[in-house]
């Protein structure tokens, strides 16, 4: 399909005036600049990249610059975040933007049909990139903590959408709200989680240790815990594009979507009984929207005072954001006062463990073929309990699903 779009993004934008013009005129006179955006030939790689990369990136610099130039100081005490730290965390926003909204761009192409409007992939990547304008812009407001508040503005981006969304995708004027409300929900779970992600791994580089960096082009970067192998990027690289394409793939219904596994099947992976522990309830749930489902099936065991849970979740296409940490073969380890947390890589599967000796409780989980998570996690004995729970599971089964 790509391929019967241009390569760039085409005339200049109609009336001229380059990108801050047409920021002007979206802003000012967003009905008369939806029309032009409409009728303006574009392709996927111009409006990426010559539209939201450069307006995504002003928040993330705004807030790196704010962190280093104003650091955060509470009841006397200034905290500054590590540099290389802030500056991972900066480009990982920025470029997780970027990718959430071309996601949301297949999400509002594929809801578009059930609200009478038109599939148009070019139509739909215009609605997501140029909405998010004022969003983007009012980022700049972060690089002042006072100014911080004023970033509220950024939500006349709603306003945009609710004008250009359903008139460049052909939705009915009656089926509009719906189309909005709906379209809006999943924009913003998709940048809610793509801004957990950025500072889930942006947070790691805050505790810097010294000589973290190994040599150029290749060895192993050690921070704050966690391992990374940067001999295996490229495998990251072309793992997070299979994703990529699984997850359009999904959205879309086609050839590739991933459907998420019954979850009675599911429930019937958990065991009945546990040496020495019964077996209280089970339950399973599952669902999915627009193409894009999970189902997960949950059991509690009980033994005197002691409980705990062990439950097993297809995440589905969600799932392959693993694929960053098994490809880099991530790995963690810290001890705490009381117990540890640790993750690794173990027979091509993401282990993580946790214990708290004075609690007498913890959870172990195993991630199956970045889709798969089996967990057990509550009150036990010691972590093998937890971990004899989580080997009664059939894991060779999941592996075998995922196929």
């Amino acid at each position: 399909m790509a391929s019967e779009f241009p390569k760039d993004i085409g005339q200049p934008p109609v009336g001229g005036g380059g990108m801050v013009g047409r920021i002007q005129r979206l802003i000012l006179k967003p009905k008369d600049e939806w029309t032009a955006i409409d009728a303006d030939p574009m392709a996927v790689q111009g409006i990426l990249m010559g539209w939201v990369a450069p307006l995504a990136a002003i928040g993330p610099a705004a807030r790196l610059i704010q962190g280093q130039v104003f650091p955060m100081s509470v009841f006397g005490i200034t905290w500054r975040p590590p540099l290389i730290g802030a500056i991972v965390t900066a480009v990982l926003t920025w470029a997780l933007a970027i990718a959430s909204t071309y996601v949301w761009a297949l999400i509002i192409d594929a809801l578009a049909p059930s609200f009478g409007g038109t599939k148009n992939q070019i139509s739909a990547l215009k609605a997501a990139a140029f909405s998010g304008t004022a969003a983007w812009i009012c980022g700049i407001f972060g690089i002042l903590p006072f100014l911080g508040i004023l970033a509220i503005l950024g939500l006349y981006s709603i306003y945009l959408f609710w004008v250009g969304g359903p008139m460049l995708m052909k939705v009915p004027q009656d089926k509009a709200p719906g189309f909005i409300i709906v379209s809006i929900i999943v924009g913003a779970v998709a940048m809610i989680v793509a801004g957990m992600i950025a500072f889930a791994i942006g947070g790691a580089m805050f505790a810097m240790t010294p000589n973290a960096f190994g040599p150029a082009g290749g060895g192993s970067i050690t921070v704050g815990g966690t391992t990374l192998d940067t001999s295996k990027l490229d495998d990251a690289a072309a793992k997070i594009q299979a994703a990529s394409s699984s997850m359009e793939a999904s959205v879309k219904g086609g050839n590739g979507a991933v459907k998420a596994v019954d979850p009675g099947t599911l429930q019937n992976l958990l065991p009945s009984s546990i040496s020495g522990w019964n077996r209280t309830s089970v339950e399973n749930q599952g669902g999915a929207a627009a193409g894009i489902g999970g189902s997960n099936a949950r059991a509690e065991f009980q033994s005197g005072d002691q409980s705990f849970s062990l439950s097993v979740t297809d995440t589905g296409v969600l799932g392959n954001i693993a694929t960053l940490g098994g490809a880099l073969a991530t790995s963690s380890n810290k001890q705490t006062a009381t117990g540890y947390e640790k993750s690794e890589m173990q027979g091509g599967n993401m282990v993580e463990e946790k214990w708290d000796n004075q609690s007498k409780s913890g959870s172990y989980s195993v991630l199956v073929a970045s889709r798969f998570s089996v967990e057990a996690s509550g009150s036990a004995p010691s972590i093998d309990t937890l971990k004899s729970a989580v080997a009664s599971v059939n894991l060779g089964q999941l592996q075998s699903m995922a196929k």
